[in-house]
């Protein structure tokens, strides 16, 4: 009988791990959509990534997730792309990582270690590109993501319009 409260448990952490999925569809896809020209080569200062750079990494670490998920890690670091076809690698790799969640293979690690590790790297990189937007001088704006429209699945580049945005 405890079988299948095990089995609810594990469907509620990899529901919640794709709702963080979508989370970071939904912040990333805002930080990036509607950069200004040359942006992907913004530096703030002289040791810092760009964000292109940073957006390259982003791609790498979704790669990364999605090995460690099939049970099979792996790194590997890539060049910095053109700022859209960044942006469209960010989106497949969300697409490529939810796709495993939800084909009920087994998970070559738990969904906390996916969390832990490289969901959360993303959503800090993510952070740091916002924040290298406004210190390029095109802020994205500030939202109350709580009201946000996130839907686990949703992970592409068409994400809801902002409900509670504020300046």
């Amino acid at each position: 009988m405890s079988t299948p409260a095990r089995a609810t448990v594990a469907d509620e952490k990899l529901e919640l791990l794709r709702h963080a999925l979508a989370t970071l569809a939904y912040r990333g896809g805002k930080a990036m959509r509607g950069a200004p020209a040359g942006f992907a080569e913004f530096r703030a200062a002289e040791t810092t990534r760009t964000p292109g750079q940073i957006l390259a990494h982003i791609g790498d670490v979704m790669d990364w997730a999605l090995s460690m998920a099939q049970g099979q890690e792996k790194w590997n670091s890539s060049p910095t792309l053109e700022w859209e076809r960044g942006v469209s690698r960010f989106h497949e790799g969300l697409r490529s990582l939810d796709e495993y969640l939800v084909s009920n293979q087994p998970l070559g690690v738990s969904a906390e270690l996916l969390f832990q590790g490289p969901v959360a790297d993303a959503l800090t990189h993510v952070g740091q590109i916002a924040m290298l937007r406004r210190m390029a001088g095109s802020p994205v704006r500030a939202e109350n993501y709580s009201r946000a429209e996130i839907v686990a699945g949703r992970v592409g580049p068409e994400q809801a319009i902002p409900t509670r945005e504020f300046d």
